[in-house]
């Protein structure tokens, strides 16, 4: 499924009515997990109150333990402190990384922003190599300011 068809189904999944703020963000993540081949796991991330941490608030594909980043720590803990995408093509380069599954290979993290806060980001790992391009930040740009206009 092509970006453009899913900007559509974002859209609608963020105007149901009947549903919760949880329930269309992970709609959300099952949606790309699903349509996208080499998005193998989706999550959203989001500052924990006042603490210095993310916890994981929704996400499709397998389960990880992974439920509280610490600011500063892997890919995630990186962008709430930089507020920048940050596109990983080989997991394996990076220094500070957490392993969430030997099979995951790129990853792409992107801020999350409310009011010109950076209050959580989209997680996406994948287990094809370097399969992010500059289409998938623009989209996954979209996709978070979509959702930003469920959280305000």
């Amino acid at each position: 499924m092509a970006f453009d068809s899913l900007k559509t189904e974002i859209k609608n999944i963020i105007a149901q009515s009947g549903i919760s703020v949880d329930d269309k963000l992970t709609k959300i993540c099952e949606l790309l997990q699903t349509n996208i081949p080499y998005y193998d796991w989706v999550g959203f991330y989001f500052k924990n109150g006042d603490k210095e941490e993310l916890k994981l608030r929704s996400f499709a594909g397998e389960p990880t333990d992974h439920t509280i980043i610490p600011f500063g720590k892997g890919i995630c803990g990186q962008v709430a402190v930089s507020n920048k995408n940050f596109v990983v093509p080989d997991v394996k380069a990076q220094d500070n990384y957490i392993a969430c599954s030997i099979f995951v290979k790129a990853e792409i993290v992107i801020p999350l922003f409310l009011n010109g806060e950076n209050i959580g980001q989209i997680d996406i790992d994948s287990n094809t190599a370097d399969p992010f391009t500059q289409e998938d930040e623009d989209f996954l740009e979209f996709v978070n300011a979509e959702v930003a206009k469920i959280l305000a």
